[in-house]
């Protein structure tokens, strides 16, 4: 007798004064607050317990110290007249030692062809926010088709050679967005530091890894060749940018190195890319008459001191003809 009614009851609408509808509203509003007081206990914690810069120097420079550390601590990327700097792994540590600071992702756009994340560092001390937007799109190139690819489209590139452009797997994209990422960390991570800090530093990590490599030289040799083949570059590929066998390294070809790594391991260049660039700054800067160089370092070398002599030549030219007074 009493089951029709409880099923009409179920089958009822829920009336306008039910929790059930304003749930969403007040989900929002809850959520708002919380992020609203988390924000407010950071800036009142950064008041109440402010920095000191004395403690964050020492604690710099006792990163910089540590052999492991200085090993990852620069970059160099050798394209053009060659680009190094602190590494994202550097920023990262000193960041943290500084405190009172944060670093934010938050994601403004994504469809099928691309995701547009915003990186945002907040020092809370000074009240001063540093922001920078990536782009990641969801494609990569490919020089060959494995079976079942479907390219979206085809182009020739420097070397004539075909390359395709492909739809982008999730491990493709997460990598790709990891790497802008963390550059864009180091961008604004450095707007942040004290520049005097970070030279100081920066000095730090070069006498760190002088002392370490002439304390054992073999060692570091073998170290420093077992992490490039963990990322795909043998000794073979080591010896061909060198002209020469990897059996004895000199310091300054050490400590290139070292960052030649770095910069491959945080995703901010490939040891495919360094050829490439050396390879194509052969073809434009060099002439048929030039001695062929015997090493990739060499032909790096030569490629770049030749626009510093047309540079000479033609001020030399100005000057003559009274163009500049």
């Amino acid at each position: 007798m009493n089951l029709p009614t409880q099923i009409q009851k179920i089958e009822q609408p829920p009336q306008q004064n039910s929790p059930i509808a304003p749930q969403a509203e007040t989900a929002t509003a809850a959520f708002a607050a919380q992020q609203k007081a988390l924000i407010e206990s950071r800036y009142i914690i950064a008041l109440q317990r402010p920095r000191d810069w004395d403690l964050v120097r020492s604690k710099m420079l006792k990163d910089a110290k540590r052999p492991s550390f200085a090993a990852v601590a620069r970059y160099h990327k050798p394209i053009g007249k060659g680009v190094e700097g602190p590494s994202i792994r550097f920023v990262e540590a000193a960041l943290r030692n500084m405190g009172n600071l944060i670093t934010e992702t938050n994601t403004l756009f994504d469809d099928a062809e691309k995701r547009i994340v915003r990186v945002t560092v907040t020092d809370f001390e000074s009240n001063v926010i540093y922001s920078q937007d990536v782009t990641i799109t969801k494609t990569v190139e490919r020089k060959s088709l494995k079976q079942g690819d479907t390219p979206i489209s085809s182009r020739l590139n420097s070397y004539g050679q075909m390359t395709y452009l492909l739809p982008a797997t999730d491990d493709d994209i997460l990598n790709k967005q990891n790497a802008l990422i963390s550059k864009a960390v180091r961008t604004l991570g450095l707007r942040v530091i004290p520049g005097d800090l970070v030279d100081e530093a920066m000095r730090v990590v070069l006498d760190t890894q002088s002392k370490e490599d002439a304390r054992d030289p073999d060692t570091a040799k073998r170290n420093l060749l077992d992490s490039f083949a963990s990322v795909g570059v043998s000794a073979t590929h080591i010896k061909e940018y060198l002209g020469h066998n990897a059996d004895s390294l000199t310091p300054k070809e050490l400590t290139e190195l070292r960052a030649i790594y770095a910069s491959i391991k945080e995703g901010e260049t490939t040891w495919k890319a360094i050829q490439d660039s050396i390879d194509s700054d052969i073809k434009t800067k060099t002439t048929t008459t030039e001695e062929k160089p015997t090493s990739l370092k060499g032909a790096l070398s030569k490629s770049v001191k030749q626009p510093q002599t047309q540079k000479t030549s033609l001020k030399k030219e100005d000057d003559d003809d009274n163009l500049f007074g």
